[in-house]
């Protein structure tokens, strides 16, 4: 089927996360050293992060019970993995909900404070998807006055015509506000027999609402869409499990699972690190 809207995540996809997370992981350290009143570095900071990376499980990033992304994707869940392994050793923030209400505070703040390093081709295939007259949206769990200002920026051609839905948060699994019959069909979970033994949980409702918006304002439906992210888990699992097509724009880091399940997927799912990959798809 003929795509007729193209859905974005932005960070690690079209971004060069590793380089923008530099300040932001600084300034997390040290805003959790203070909010903890223990120097982070002084209580194993780089140990715990040298055995979440080293580790021979796959460890997962957990909100309200269940596992909903890979720890290591990049450097804001490897930051927020980590603390939360700090604070259960150290015996501190032991208020679950309250921990992880004050990470998602300081995300948001040390998210001002990252760099801005765009792919290299970034901005050739920003350009080359908004000539195609499609609808083009980027959904991020950043906030959108920040990814704004970073695609301004960058200023490809046609920007004005680019759309940011923000704070996505695509990690929350619970119902949308409005519950309609497309998101009561989706099945729970899903699992990647053979090389994932945990579930992949697809109902993200304020995802699946951002979502929602689009297909309404465009006129357009899953099936016509095509999603690009770097993350299965975070930005592709839902979408696929609703009809969408789906791009994985591949990590260096990029986990079997990831794979096998855009494998899985035919014709529907491709993987390639360059963003370039997007336009055969749009195009053909």
């Amino acid at each position: 089927m003929a795509i007729r809207c193209v859905v974005l995540d932005f960070d690690g996809t079209f971004t060069d996360v590793v380089a923008e997370g530099a300040p932001y992981v600084e300034h997390f350290r040290r805003r959790l050293s203070e909010m903890i009143g223990r120097d982070v570095d002084e209580v194993g900071w780089a140990e715990e992060e040298h055995r979440v990376l080293h580790s021979s499980e796959e460890p997962g990033w957990e909100v309200a019970g269940r596992v909903v992304a890979p720890a290591i994707a990049d450097p804001y869940l490897l930051s927020n993995f980590v603390a939360r392994r700090l604070c259960d050793r150290l015996g501190v923030l032991p208020d679950l909900a309250e921990r992880a209400e004050l990470l998602n505070v300081l995300y948001r703040e040390a998210y001002v404070l990252a760099g801005v390093a765009f792919k290299p081709e970034a901005k050739e295939v920003l350009e080359a998807l908004l000539d195609t007259g499609l609808p083009v949206h980027v959904v991020t769990n950043a906030h959108t006055d920040t990814v704004e200002a970073k695609l301004t920026k960058l200023a490809p051609r046609g920007r004005e015509r680019l759309r940011v839905s923000g704070d996505a948060r695509k990690f929350l699994v619970e119902p949308p506000a409005e519950p309609d019959a497309r998101f009561g069909a989706l099945p729970e979970t899903t699992r990647v027999e053979g090389a994932l033994q945990r579930p992949i949980h697809l109902r993200r409702g304020r995802y699946y609402e951002a979502l929602r918006r689009i297909w309404r304002d465009t006129g357009t439906t899953p099936e016509t869409t095509l999603v690009a992210g770097d993350i299965f888990e975070l930005d592709l699992a839902m979408p696929a499990a609703l009809g969408a097509q789906v791009q994985f724009v591949t990590r260096h880091n990029a986990l079997e699972y990831e794979r096998r399940a855009i494998l899985a997927l035919g014709d529907r799912g491709g993987m390639d690190p360059s963003l370039r990959a997007l336009l055969p798809r749009v195009k053909g």
